[in-house]
């Protein structure tokens, strides 16, 4: 009867625990996690009302993984509000309202109106070459015109990554997008064939903003790591940290810190890229360097909560993104009691203040309190915010989302080819397969479908 371990209690690896259970047949499965929680960054505090993402505040629903592994389970989705859909940046020291169809495009301020008709020459620009992988950075230049690039590709590029644009792969952190302009030669040309395509089925068309609803749960994506967790009550040790593993005659030996030991037939890695890099040092020196390459930029979430009547904005919308060009302190802002109902108590807005990533990776140097008067500075100039919060968090990602540079296909190439000479290890974690919760549980679904089969060609 096969043992599969799986190091780390993240959602790719619980995920992957629950599917192995429910499609194998009496495998023995065992999950190891170094803290005294599971669900990695799916993490939800809640205090005198108030309900706080620490992390992911929930999943769009033009993916179904996510919401289809919460009905296996029971789990009632909590969709956002209309409002979500209404975004910002900032330009020039103000929020300006993000475009959603043409005609919001052409009365936006968001770009003046050169920059505007650069955008409007882009079905005229050749299409790059397949084989090359671009940055995001010189894809948007190349496509968009640089003020495009500087007002909208980037701060999409530090809402989802806190990354630097820059070094991001296109392909790898946005195929879809490369996919189109590979397909019809443009992104407006596309756009215009697939609303088209889209209106003679009956089905809604692609917009300009993000795809899908956003959806958690009511109580928070909390929600759905303790529904995980009590069904894989038997599977999971906390407090377990695992030092090293190493190949053995029948499978893989888990060495954990304490001294204790176990063995397995087959070894999952579904951990951060440096832990995974750590643990497997000994058995394979390669593979240790190649998972070295991944960076991951620190974060700090600022929480606070706020009398509705200290702040002018109605914040009638979803938060705002700040372009790097504009020199703010903060990478953007989420108005979750705007987003989701119950996140905050009556008269009170919930925001949420995202600062640190590629491009500021000393945040995490200062203290709570600098922190978090950084940020309520920006509140103040961007927001109308009157006084102090009711209350203020700082929460601290030293190591937040991964990053899939250029270079990033190369890279799994090279350790795809040093998996294969080690038998039954595989790897599940959002350093692989996309960084998003619906990427990771679709990714999990995929591999426990092939390990259940015996199809161990593809290790991640």
């Amino acid at each position: 009867m096969a043992h599969v371990i799986i190091v780390g209690g993240g959602m790719s690896g619980l995920s992957l625990a629950w599917y192995l259970k429910n499609m194998s047949r009496g495998w023995e499965i065992t999950i190891l996690e170094a803290d005294s929680r599971v669900g990695g960054k799916a993490w939800t505090e809640k205090r005198d009302g108030f309900v706080i993402e620490r992390g992911v505040n929930g999943v769009l629903d033009n993916k179904p993984s996510t919401l289809e592994l919460a009905a296996a389970l029971g789990l009632r989705p909590l969709r956002s509000n209309d409002s979500s859909r209404i975004r910002y940046v900032v330009r020039n020291g103000c929020l300006a309202r993000l475009p959603a169809s043409p005609g919001q495009f052409l009365s936006s301020p968001v770009l003046s109106w050169w920059g505007k008709l650069r955008l409007l020459c882009e079905p005229f620009i050749p299409p790059g070459q397949a084989d090359i992988d671009e940055s995001l950075a010189d894809f948007a230049r190349r496509r968009l015109g640089d003020e495009a690039y500087r007002y909208l590709i980037d701060p999409m590029a530090s809402g989802i990554y806190a990354g630097n644009p820059e070094r991001l792969s296109l392909k790898a952190c946005f195929p879809r997008i490369h996919e189109l302009e590979m397909e019809y030669g443009s992104l407006i040309r596309a756009m215009i064939k697939l609303q088209a395509k889209a209106k003679k089925s009956g089905r809604e068309g692609p917009s300009a903003g993000p795809s899908g609803v956003l959806t958690s749960f009511e109580g928070g994506m909390e929600d759905l790591v303790s529904v995980l967790r009590n069904a894989l009550e038997d599977e999971i040790t906390t407090n377990a940290k695992v030092q090293s593993v190493e190949r053995s005659s029948d499978g893989w030996q888990v060495e954990l810190e304490g001294g204790d030991s176990l063995s397995c037939s087959h070894l999952v890695l579904s951990l951060p890229a440096y832990e995974a890099a750590r643990i497997i040092r000994g058995e394979s020196p390669h593979l240790f360097r190649l998972f070295s390459f991944f960076e991951y930029p620190p974060i700090a979430v600022c929480a606070f909560g706020i009398k509705r009547d200290l702040i002018e904005n109605s914040l009638n919308g979803f938060g705002f993104l700040t372009p790097f060009c504009e020199s703010r302190r903060v990478l953007g802002a989420l108005w979750d009691s705007s987003v989701f109902i119950n996140r905050a108590p009556n008269g009170y807005h919930l925001i949420r203040c995202l600062m640190g990533g590629m491009r500021n990776r000393h945040i995490l140097e200062m203290q709570d309190r600098q922190i978090m008067d950084l940020a309520l500075c920006e509140l103040k100039e961007l927001l109308g915010l009157k006084a102090e919060p009711a209350f203020g968090l700082v929460f601290r990602w030293e190591r937040a989302i991964p990053q899939y540079h250029v270079g990033h296909f190369s890279l799994l190439e090279e350790i795809r080819k040093e998996l294969s000479t080690l038998p039954n290890l595989f790897i599940r974690c959002n350093w692989v397969g996309g960084v998003s919760l619906n990427d990771c549980i679709a990714n999990s679904k995929t591999m426990a479908q092939r390990m259940v089969s015996g199809n161990f060609s593809i290790r991640f």
